[in-house]
């Protein structure tokens, strides 16, 4: 097996651990929503951060102006809501989030992306983690109920994965995203660490 199947293997299995607040990364339409929400109402971290600052709904970002009733009409509530809208990519998402993490004394939160970002984003909020030497134990936990093959305004599932992974290699080669090495270390720390 070789880094990158061991990577995907560890990322797409972790076990869920209670958290301080829930991040709802912008992208894939309303689709992650339902998790999100999911996990706050069983109570796996008592807020949900939604972060993105795109409306630009030809490439699935929908804008806080529709996250945040769809969060509230599926039961969550508006207290719990916070919002982060000047990200313009992951990497921002990234580095406001951990921000924000660390100005909250937040100790955990749980990333939600859709399956086929999660990847890309739990590497570039462990990157970004790194440089800004800050520890936040990060949680994955993608949003797994949607369709593979289905076709969207802003694609198909299974080629944007394709399309994720090409990034990931491309900003790799230019340190923006952790390594699969660095990703797995990372993941056997979490766990000798609950």
């Amino acid at each position: 097996m070789n880094p990158r199947e061991e990577f995907i293997s560890l990322v797409s299995n972790e076990p869920l651990q209670y958290a301080d607040t829930i991040v709802l990364l912008e992208g894939d339409g309303l689709f992650r929503v339902p998790h999100a929400v999911n996990l706050y109402k069983n109570g796996w971290a008592p807020r949900i951060l939604f972060s993105g600052g795109i409306d630009d709904k030809a490439n699935g970002s929908f804008p806080k102006t529709e996250v945040g009733p769809e969060l509230k009409k599926l039961g969550v509530k508006e207290e719990d809501i916070i919002f982060e809208d000047k990200s313009q990519h992951t990497r921002d998402q990234a580095v406001i989030v951990m921000n924000i993490a660390r100005e909250m004394e937040w100790g955990k939160i749980i990333l939600v992306a859709s399956h086929y970002h999660q990847y890309r984003a739990f590497l570039t909020f462990l990157k970004v983690q790194k440089e800004k030497s800050f520890s936040v134990r990060i949680i994955n936990s993608p949003a797994r109920d949607m369709p593979w093959f289905e076709k969207n305004v802003w694609g198909v599932r299974r080629d944007l994965l394709r399309s994720e992974f090409e990034k990931i290699e491309k900003f790799q080669k230019c340190g923006n995203v952790a390594s699969f090495e660095e990703a797995i270390e990372y993941q056997r720390w979490k766990e000798e660490n609950k």
